[in-house]
């Protein structure tokens, strides 16, 4: 009996997927790359997954887990014969603790859908990934997702409190828990932020966030973008952190107004959307600080919502800026790196002449409060040889963040898309402690392989000279 007829017999041949049709709509995530896996199957449950693991480590398979795709590094493509792993049916929210703040939910759930199913409870999942609408909160985890609400919160990893997992050998393993200290290595924490390729996460226990009494959502307008930048980073400079800090471009704010009207100021080089939350008067106070420093670098408006519908319908603005990008071209590839906030002016002008030099067109909209960026690059895939160019040019674009004392990613992971530029920020040391980590999870190399770390990361695995 081969791997697919021992795989129907285990899912039924409704949930294992081998018409290349089928496995072509999994080819590939949000990203560029593409490969399409050799064999796609739909499990419901973490018996399900561990007897799949187990299946195809009975037929040495690389196996692959998929959540949404809305990944944008090529962390959930297929590599050549892949057995690939989707977890979206997986989605359920399987218990809600109010009075300690957390749920256990599966990896296929919809990072929004939480959020919705706690209204009325007061509580809510504070990490907030652009994509959250369609993302998985697995997804998430696998990348260690940010979002605009992530600068005082925390990215992913600091709301999820446990995993459960599958490993490489089928063996199922909780690691983490609700005890707020627990003893030994967070194996937690390693997992989170792993891309797949230490074991597939089949139930996170998450930490749920208390409402804001009071929330202020300030819309601030510059005529210059160096101004808007240097606002952010004075902000951050003065000791506050607010709840979100958020920056847009010129060409972004027009296509955001063109796509959902949310009252953005066209005519502005550039916007800041600063949101703080808290008590009336700590809200107010750093409110009015966030004014006057607007202020002194030359804003030219700031706008305070007046109400819940407006600060909705400029969240949705925000949220919906790599749907609005649609208007310009077909595609678009979507960068991520952080850089000090010291050096967000410097770095976000090297990024523009970048941009200039391919003769590309660039938008941006990044999380200002941490130096983490976003310029898209809005292109037509079907001109030859336009990605290749795309990619060049944003592989510059790293380059730069990482000159000026900055990282690789801040929340779209590795994948396939940086895996090659690791040793920009990692010296030979530190790539083979991580695949000694990555080894010791999985012998035999088969978990997501390909990914996160270049070939040859361990020292020994490197040709001698």
């Amino acid at each position: 009996m081969d791997a697919t007829a021992r795989l129907i017999e285990l899912l039924g041949v409704d949930r294992v997927r081998t018409e290349p049709i089928d496995r072509m709509v999994y080819a590939k995530d949000s990203g560029v790359t593409a490969g399409e896996p050799a064999i796609v199957v739909l499990p419901e449950t973490t018996a399900e997954v561990a007897a799949v693991v187990r299946i195809a480590a009975a037929f040495d398979m690389p196996i692959v887990a998929r959540g949404a795709g809305t990944g944008l590094a090529g962390g959930a493509v297929a590599c050549p014969g892949a057995l690939l792993v989707v977890l979206t049916r997986m989605n359920q929210i399987v218990m809600v603790d109010e009075v300690g703040r957390t749920a256990l939910v599966g990896p296929g759930l919809i990072n929004l859908d939480l959020s919705h199913a706690l209204v009325g409870r007061n509580l809510h999942f504070a990490p907030d990934p652009s994509s959250q609408q369609a993302s998985t909160i697995g997804g998430n985890a696998a990348t260690n997702a940010g979002g605009p609400h992530c600068l005082a919160e925390g990215s992913t990893v600091a709301h999820v409190l446990g995993v459960e997992v599958v490993s490489a050998d089928g063996e199922i393993l909780m690691l983490g828990g609700a005890a707020p200290d627990p003893p030994g290595y967070d194996l937690r924490g390693l997992m989170v932020g792993s891309e797949g390729t230490l074991g597939i996460v089949t139930q996170l226990l998450v930490r749920l966030t208390e409402n804001p009494p009071q929330t202020v959502t300030m819309l601030i307008a510059f005529d210059d973008i160096n101004d808007a930048a240097r606002t952010g980073s004075d902000i951050i400079g003065a000791g506050l952190v607010p709840a979100a800090l958020e920056m847009m471009d010129h060409e972004m704010i027009v296509a955001i107004e063109n796509f959902v009207s949310a009252g953005l100021p066209v005519e502005a080089d550039a916007v800041l959307l600063a949101e703080v939350v808290g008590h009336a008067d700590g809200v107010a106070e750093e409110a009015g600080v966030i004014r006057s420093i607007a202020v002194r670098n030359r804003a030219t408006d700031v706008r305070v919502a007046s109400d819940e519908d407006e600060r909705a319908l400029l969240w949705k603005g925000r949220k919906s800026a790599f749907g609005a990008i649609a208007q310009a071209a077909p595609d678009y590839y979507l960068n991520d790196t952080v850089v000090p906030r010291t050096r967000f002016v410097d770095v976000l002008g090297e990024i523009y002449a970048i941009a200039d030099r391919y003769g590309i067109r660039l938008m941006n909209v990044f999380h200002a409060g941490d130096g983490n960026l976003h310029p898209l690059v809005s292109y037509d895939a079907s001109q030859p040889g336009m990605t290749d160019i795309v990619v060049e040019a944003a592989h510059e674009m790293v380059c730069v963040a990482v000159a000026a004392g900055g990282t690789l990613s801040g929340e779209h992971g590795i994948g396939l898309e940086k895996r090659d530029l690791m040793d920009q920020v990692f010296t030979d040391v530190d790539l083979d402690a991580q695949a000694r980590i990555s080894q010791a999870f999985d012998p035999a190399r088969r978990m997501n392989p390909g990914k996160v770390l270049p070939d040859g990361a361990r020292c020994f695995d490197r040709p001698s000279s």
